[in-house]
C-alpha cells in the first residue's frame, strides 16, 4: 500500500504569509560533495519494533509529515501481515549521540502497528477493530486475535535499512538529502521541517520559542504552519555568527549550522536568545512593522542583511539617534548595489556578502 496516497499537496490550501525568497529558486544544485555513508539492513519481527516505539528508541520526528492512514488503510496493512504477505521496508537513521533510531520512512506503517497493539486508533480515538478486511479478520483488536494469528503477527518480518554518516561526520547532511528524496509524493515537506526532525534538541526548541517573540510576530504576521517563520530566524542567527564564511547553496549552510550548534556548542543560548531578541525589537521601534517590506511581501535577502547589520551595530553599544536609523535604512534601498544583491541571485555567495557588508556599512556609523 502506497502509504503517500492519502496526503495532498497543500502548499496553496495552508494560508501561509508569502515571503520573497528568491534562494528556494537559485538553489538547484543542492549536493556540492560526496558522502561516506554506511547502511545496513535488519529484520525487526513486529513486537520488537511497536516495543522499540513505545520506549521511543525508535522514533517519529516531531515535523515529519502528519499520519493520514485512516483505520481501512491501517487494518490492510496489519491484514497483509497476518496473512503473511510482503510488505514495503522501513528507512531508519541512527544518531550518534542517544543511538536512537530516527524513522526517514515508514511512518504510517510503524504508527499503525503500534496504534493496533495499543488498541486505540490515535487519530479518531475509539477502539482499533479491523476494518474493510476479510470476514474472519473484521472488527478483531490485538487482545481478541486468535493466538495463533497474534504469534503470526509478533513474528511477522518487517526489514529496515539503517543508515549513518561517516563522511562529513559533523552535521549528519546527507539524512537531510535522503529525507528530502525520499518525500516526493503527496505533502513535500519544507527545508525547515526537515530540519526540526533531523536536527531536533536544544537549538530548534530555542528557534521554536523565539518564533514566539511579539515584535517578531508583528514583523512576521501569523505563524506560519510550514516552518517558514523560523527558517528565517536560523537565517538570520546563521548569517549573524558566520556570514563572512557563507558558501551557497543557503539551503546547506543552514544545515551546517543547525548542526554544529544542535546542543549550543558554538553560541550559547543566552547570546543567541540575546541577539534576535534586541534586534527585532529595535527593528520595529525603529523601522516599523513593515521592515523587511521593499515591495508588498517581506524580502528574505532584505531581512538577513539588514538584520545582521542592526544586530552589528547595537553590539556597539545604545543608538541614540533612531531618526537616523531610519533614513540609512531608506537610503539603503535605494541604493542599486544593494537592490542587485537583494533581487537577484539571492544565494550567490558575492550577493550575501555584499548586501550584509552595504547593511553593516549603513548602519556603523549612527550614535
Amino acid at each position: 500500500m502506497d502509504e503517500n496516497k492519502a496526503a495532498i499537496d497543500d502548499d496553496e490550501k495552508e494560508n501561509d504569509i508569502h515571503v520573497d525568497d528568491e534562494t528556494a529558486r537559485d538553489e538547484t544544485e543542492v549536493v556540492t560533495f560526496k558522502y561516506s555513508i554506511t547502511s545496513y539492513g535488519a529484520d525487526y519481527p513486529v513486537d520488537s519494533l511497536v516495543k522499540r516505539l513505545r520506549e521511543e528508541s525508535i522514533f517519529v520526528p516531531k515535523f515529519q509529515r502528519e499520519y493520514v492512514w485512516n483505520m481501512s488503510d491501517a487494518s490492510s496493512f496489519v491484514e497483509s501481515l497476518l496473512l503473511g504477505l510482503p510488505v514495503p521496508g522501513v528507512f531508519f537513521s541512527k544518531e550518534d549521540e542517544s543511538q536512537k533510531l530516527l524513522v526517514i520512512d515508514g511512518q504510517q506503517r510503524l504508527k499503525s502497528l503500534q496504534f493496533f497493539y495499543d488498541g486505540v486508533f490515535v487519530p479518531t480515538g475509539k477502539v482499533f477493530g479491523l476494518q474493510g478486511v476479510q470476514k474472519r479478520f473484521k472488527g478483531i483488536t490485538y487482545k481478541t486475535l486468535e493466538d495463533e494469528d497474534r504469534r503470526r503477527l509478533d513474528d511477522s518480518i518487517i526489514h529496515a535499512t539503517v543508515v549513518r554518516q561517516e563522511v562529513p561526520s559533523d552535521d549528519n547532511s546527507s539524512v537531510y538529502y535522503i529525507f528530502e528524496r525520499l518525500n516526493t509524493r503527496g505533502r513535500r515537506l519544507h527545508p525547515q521541517e526537515i530540519r526540526a526532525s533531523i536536527y531536533h534538541g536544544a537549538f530548534h526548541d530555542l528557534v521554536e520559542d523565539l518564533n514566539k517573540n511579539e515584535h517578531w510576530r508583528m514583523v512576521y504576521g501569523k505563524p506560519s504552519p510550514r516552518l517558514k517563520d523560523q527558517e528565517l530566524i536560523l537565517r538570520f542567527l546563521a548569517l549573524h555568527f558566520n556570514w563572512e564564511n557563507y558558501e551557497r547553496p543557503m539551503k546547506e549552510f543552514l544545515n551546517k549550522y543547525m548542526a554544529a550548534n544542535r546542543n549550543f556548542r558554538r553560541e550559547p543560548k543566552q547570546t543567541l536568545s540575546l541577539t534576535f531578541e534586541r534586534t527585532t525589537r529595535f527593528a520595529v521601534e525603529c523601522l516599523g512593522e513593515r521592515v523587511f517590506k521593499p515591495g508588498t511581501v517581506l524580502n528574505a535577502a532584505v531581512f538577513d542583511a539588514v538584520m545582521v547589520g542592526l544586530s552589528r551595530r547595537l553590539n556597539s553599544g545604545p543608538v541614540d539617534d533612531r531618526h537616523l536609523i531610519k533614513r540609512k535604512y531608506e537610503t539603503l534601498l535605494k541604493d542599486t548595489d544593494f537592490a542587485d544583491a537583494y533581487e537577484h541571485s539571492t544565494s550567490n555567495e558575492e550577493k550575501v556578502r555584499r548586501r550584509i557588508e552595504l547593511a553593516i556599512e549603513a548602519f556603523a556609523n549612527v550614535k
